[in-house]
């Protein structure tokens, strides 16, 4: 299937295939009425029949070209046995060990079940066409999360790394295992693309970003492409440096780098475009913002990306508060580029 979406991994420069990170969530009316009524985000993620009508939704609303599976990236930690609860915001029993662990292959697919069965209701329900997203936190981003801290508070990771580096690579080396595993199961329930979110790539010096990032990335990629050689898999180093944008192109294996919203477009095109497929990155609060600002901002990322394999998205997740208006305006002026 070469679809619009797909079709840019194969060449296509024309107008752009559209999709947003964080499509499926607050800022939908259809989806604050489910939450309304279910009340745990958990349970939503991870019941099939929920998480794939509201994977569905902003598709029907909108028409963009790609669908991603609603879910969660701390699956993998539950499903490593980690200890993990949702209130306003994640709880995950803070660990500094992997020895304790769920090593089991075998068992990892039940707890991730939910995920693979929602894909295959969403595949069902796509129209043709529409391509789906799965999708993996990264290594790095769930070892922040698993030793207490997050994407935004990765110091205690980044103690353990220094403090026990053979220790804290065990964890990395499992989680990257998990990781694979979880997008081979995305790939083979019916994802067509698959996407890697590094969220706390930014601030690491190089040696921890080559060390902690990009190497288990690229051990990921190997892995998926055993199982699946057509997978294409888009990687997201948020925040780190544009030395580490070049590098994570470079050594990663990736077919796309989705950018976040620092990163110079016309550098990214220059430095990256031939290397790989670009992905992003919009300003989520242009998109706020909307008319001539979000008109402006859309303009110059299509024009830097003229001509060359360009996914168009935003530089991170949509704000809960992103009016639905401005969202049908970004999606007119994307469709309609000359």
């Amino acid at each position: 299937m070469d679809c619009s979406f797909l079709g840019v991994f194969n060449g296509r420069t024309d107008v752009p295939p559209l999709w947003m990170m964080r499509q499926a969530g607050r800022y939908l009316p259809e989806y604050r009425e489910i939450r309304a009524k279910i009340g745990s985000f958990w349970s939503m993620c991870m019941t099939p029949e929920v998480a794939a009508e509201i994977t569905l939704q902003p598709v029907r609303r909108f028409g963009f070209d790609a669908a991603i599976v609603f879910s969660d990236i701390l699956v993998i930690p539950a499903a490593l046995g980690v200890a993990l609860s949702f209130d306003q915001a994640p709880k995950l029993k803070p660990i500094s060990s992997a020895d304790n662990l769920d090593r089991s292959k075998d068992c990892w697919p039940k707890t991730l079940a939910p995920v693979y069965e929602a894909i295959k209701l969403v595949r069902a329900r796509l129209e043709p066409g529409t391509s789906l997203i799965g999708f993996a936190g990264g290594p790095w981003t769930l070892a922040t999360y698993m030793t207490g801290g997050g994407a935004n508070e990765p110091g205690p990771a980044t103690l353990w790394a220094y403090r026990d580096p053979d220790g804290f690579r065990k964890l990395i080396d499992l989680l990257a295992d998990c990781v694979a595993e979880h997008l081979i199961g995305q790939l083979r329930a019916g994802a067509d693309i698959v996407q890697i979110f590094e969220s706390a790539a930014g601030g690491l010096t190089a040696s921890a970003f080559a060390r902690w990032v990009t190497a288990p990335t690229a051990k990921i990629v190997t892995k998926v492409r055993a199982a699946a050689p057509q997978a294409k898999i888009i990687g997201f180093p948020r925040g780190t440096t544009l030395q580490g944008y070049e590098l994570y192109a470079r050594n990663t294996g990736v077919d796309a780098v989705s950018l976040d919203t620092a990163v110079p477009i016309d550098w990214a095109v220059e430095t990256l475009g031939m290397k790989v497929v670009l992905q992003g990155n919009l300003d989520p609060l242009a998109l706020v913002a909307g008319g001539t600002a979000l008109a402006e901002a859309v303009e110059a990322i299509l024009q830097a990306t003229r001509g060359t394999r360009f996914i168009f998205n935003l530089g991170h997740g949509i704000l809960p508060d992103t009016p639905i208006a401005h969202v049908e305006q970004l999606v007119h002026l994307v469709r309609s580029a000359k």
